[in-house]
């Protein structure tokens, strides 16, 4: 378990119910506020779980990742009603760029949510919520997500091993592409032949026999429940809002007005109070933690 960050201590029903519900709104809306909202939380949590060498790892990722979806869609659609100039004989339009960024946005709070709940949701929480009602999905879930730092060490070692052997050293373009391929083959290689080691593993130790038992270290607690109240309650506040038509938003033909009314504000303090959760709880621990030693 990371006991490094706060909100992978909770249980794993109230984290799965958490990061679902998040997900499910920030794809489902094209409004800018609750896009803003999401993505916002999702940063400040990546941010306060993070060092500051992952802080600008992922800043140097996301951003260009942002520009170039931004840049995406006003190139390949051309609708809405304001057009800012023409491009090969077709217009490049207000309504095209402002969808664009938000989109961009939706993508990049999504990527971050994923990442986040990568970083709380570990194999044996996993295994812990589907290895009863779906033993086999839980198995591939948790082997993908082991397999990630895997493949990423593996890769290191492999091109470290081959620039050791004088690969590399040209600079140019051509030898560091066939150099990457040599790399990404050898990784290829032993992805499979340890996938065919892991099957086989599970295989010898019973897994497909069927009538397993399952013991988990989590106990849901008075927090957890805190936790999970608090998510249904702005959840259905947000749903609610939904259903109502207040997050409704449109680029095409013409942008159209976000809605500025009573159950609008509160359905964007609702929404905004969700994606805020995670950053909270660590906040909230790291003060806890700088009290403390302030008193030793």
């Amino acid at each position: 378990m990371n006991d490094r960050i706060t909100f992978a201590n909770f249980h794993p029903v109230s984290l799965f119910f958490y990061f679902a519900a998040m997900l499910v709104f920030t794809m489902f809306t094209q409004n800018p506020v609750l896009i803003l909202f999401s993505l916002v939380g999702a940063s400040l949590f990546s941010a306060a779980t993070s060092t500051r060498e992952q802080i600008f790892a992922d800043i140097k990722f996301y951003v260009p990742v942002f520009i170039v979806i931004s840049l995406t869609n006003p190139i390949f659609s051309h609708s809405g009603a304001t057009p800012l100039f023409f491009m090969n004989d077709n217009p490049v339009t207000l309504e095209a760029v402002l969808c664009g960024v938000d989109i961009a946005a939706m993508i990049s709070a999504v990527m971050l949510i994923c990442k986040a709940f990568s970083k709380v949701m570990e194999s044996e929480k996993l295994l812990c919520l589907f290895g009863k009602a779906a033993p086999k999905l839980s198995v591939v879930l948790s082997m993908s997500l082991r397999f990630i730092p895997l493949f990423k060490r593996k890769f290191k070692e492999i091109k470290d091993a081959q620039k050791a052997l004088g690969y590399f050293k040209s600079g140019s373009f051509s030898e560091s592409l066939m150099s990457n391929a040599r790399v990404f083959s050898a990784l290829v290689t032993w992805a499979l032949e340890n996938g065919a080691d892991t099957a086989d593993s599970i295989s010898a130790r019973g897994y497909d026999v069927g009538g397993r038992k399952s013991f988990a270290l989590f106990r849901f607690k008075k927090r957890d429940a805190i936790l999970m109240t608090i998510t249904l309650v702005l959840s259905s506040v947000t749903l609610v809002g939904f259903l109502l038509g207040k997050a409704d938003f449109e680029f095409y033909p013409y942008i159209t007005q976000i809605n500025t009314d009573a159950l609008s504000v509160i359905l964007y303090a609702a929404f905004g109070s969700l994606s805020l959760i995670p950053f909270i709880f660590e906040v909230k621990e790291a003060l806890h933690w700088k009290y403390l030693r302030s008193k030793i």
